[in-house]
């Protein structure tokens, strides 16, 4: 057996005992344990600690002992985040969606893409908990959602994620390598009237729609936008946050509405927009932004290539 096997027959290990071992811990024991894991991190101040800060740098202009305060608060969140992924399966959906309720902003964009009776995207940028925040849509309007997963390396961890996340609910498309390509099978639910959950501020294949972020250029993926231009489905921008009592909170904002056009302009017009309103939630919430990747072109020519991906991306 290669060590690469060995590698990834531990990470998957991890992952299990992760899955089976801290939803037996109680809650305050297993937060206090993720909460002591951020600051390790911050303290070992890894090539991934070090792009975070990069990253946060960029979207908050902060600079010295502020923020290293921001990166600390960033790797706790992060931290939050792994704690309710392998503890959200036993939590209760309904006192966790009411949790959520009491701090969403926009709601009625919901409702009113609901009246429409047409399809609906929610895309969202890494922020928060993006399966707090299915778990709610799906319980507070019991309707489903689809969405798409990157693959993982080992197969074992993709398939394990899969399964999480079907177990809350969802229909989890493969981005590669699936029986039919997944933006085929999302345009199809979204002419059936389906809702579709996206993550749309990392694009995976770098050749992506040119927008502006934070006065840089970056790439976004096309695929909210080309699948809301193509289906006639409403496209919402929605952002995500931590509360600090240990809540969720959710802005919804206004469907994206390009301006009538060629195709390609109005993909790329709608992109901005939604790279727009994601800048404006990650601003007001530096901390819940994990992104923890390489994002901005800049630093792909700055440094050798790696992956520092942890879970996979829901995108398109």
């Amino acid at each position: 057996m290669s060590l690469a096997d060995l590698r990834d027959r531990a990470i998957d290990a991890g992952f299990a005992a992760g899955w089976g071992a801290v939803k037996a811990v109680p809650h305050p024991v297993a937060a206090r344990a993720f909460r002591f894991a951020g600051d390790r991190a911050y303290a070992r101040d890894g090539a991934s600690v070090q792009q975070l800060r990069r990253n946060l740098a960029r979207v908050s202009g902060l600079t010295g002992p502020a923020l290293d305060d921001l990166v600390r608060a960033g790797l706790r969140s992060y931290a939050r985040y792994w704690l309710e992924t392998f503890r959200l399966p036993k939590m209760d959906r309904v006192e966790v969606t009411a949790r959520v309720v009491q701090n969403t902003v926009g709601e009625e964009h919901i409702d009113a893409a609901l009246a429409r009776g047409k399809g609906m995207i929610l895309a969202l940028p890494h922020m928060g908990n993006w399966d707090v925040a299915g778990v709610y849509l799906m319980t507070r309007f019991d309707r489903p959602f689809t969405t798409v997963a990157e693959r993982l390396k080992p197969a074992s961890l993709f398939d394990r994620f899969v399964a999480y996340r079907e177990s809350l609910g969802m229909e989890v498309l493969p981005l590669t390598g699936g029986a039919r390509p997944a933006s085929e099978v999302l345009a199809e639910r979204l002419r059936a009237g389906g809702w579709v959950c996206l993550v749309g501020d990392r694009d995976l294949s770098r050749s992506g729609v040119d927008v502006n972020f934070f006065g840089e250029t970056a790439k976004f993926p096309p695929g909210p936008a080309l699948l809301a231009a193509t289906t006639g489905a409403t496209l919402l921008p929605v952002g995500l946050w931590f509360t600090d009592d240990g809540g969720w909170a959710q802005h919804i904002g206004a469907p994206i509405e390009p301006d009538p056009g060629r195709l390609n302009v109005r993909v790329r017009q709608a992109t901005q927009l939604l790279a727009d309103a994601f800048a404006a939630q990650i601003a007001a919430h530096p901390a819940d932004w994990h992104m923890l990747q390489r994002f901005w072109p800049a630093d792909f020519a700055d440094q050798p290539a790696r992956s520092l991906t942890l879970v996979p991306d829901i995108g398109a």
